[in-house]
């Protein structure tokens, strides 16, 4: 028998093992589908959650590419002037520095947006991650919760019932003493009653002896 239903019972509370079996099946299998990579997907609200990062990393990529993309024309405005004082002294194809510079800054580009994808993908995955625990912490500390109150609404009605029960007892041995009472007066009266009936039966026989007694002595 489950230790649930024998401590119900020291409290006067009959549950049956199979409807403690059924109530524990049904909180046992919460929050467990979190525990699944496969069924990771039946937490609640996953795919909103998936959304808004998917939506914020998007974001925050396209922000940094426009600020690379700041920093190279600014880059190549201020070495436009410096290519233009030293062009005397140093002949050579504008046309093809500016194509291994656009190359360079494509690659740089290139390789700091995977880089930096591949941090929001951890990023997104620890938050995710974070967002998850948060949620299965929550639900327990609900659920503790929870446990607490119906505990002591247990504890609560046990001690209700245990004082209408001593009600019910001083009741009922207060109802004793008056039945005794009345049962001890009853008994008296009776033999009052009683005791004055056999006087009166002695006082009415001598009466009628006197009586008997006075004629036969008159004849």
């Amino acid at each position: 028998q489950p230790l649930s239903s024998i401590s119900l019972m020291s409290r006067n509370f009959y549950r049956l093992e199979d409807s403690c079996s059924n109530q524990l099946s049904l909180h046992a299998p919460q929050g467990k589908e979190t525990s699944d990579p496969d069924e990771g997907r039946q937490c609640p609200f996953f795919d909103e959650l998936h959304k808004i990062f998917t939506e914020r990393a998007k974001n925050m990529q396209r922000l940094l590419l426009e600020s690379e993309l700041r920093d190279t024309i600014s880059k190549k405005k201020m070495k436009r002037p410096q290519q233009e004082r030293f062009s005397d002294d140093l002949p050579q194809n504008p046309d093809e520095d500016e194509e291994d510079s656009d190359e360079e800054s494509i690659a740089r580009k290139s390789k700091r947006s995977k880089a930096y994808g591949d941090k929001a993908g951890v990023t997104l995955d620890k938050s995710k991650q974070t967002t998850l625990e948060g949620i299965l912490q929550s639900f327990f500390q609900q659920q503790h919760m929870l446990d607490l109150q119906w505990q002591q609404m247990m504890d609560r009605r046990a001690q209700e019932r245990h004082l209408s029960e001593q009600e019910w007892r001083k009741s009922m041995e207060k109802l004793e003493r008056d039945r005794l009472i009345m049962e001890q007066t009853w008994r008296e009266k009776e033999e009052q009653r009683r005791i004055r009936e056999e006087t009166r039966a002695e006082k009415r026989d001598a009466l009628l002896t006197a009586l008997l007694k006075k004629l036969i002595n008159d004849f």
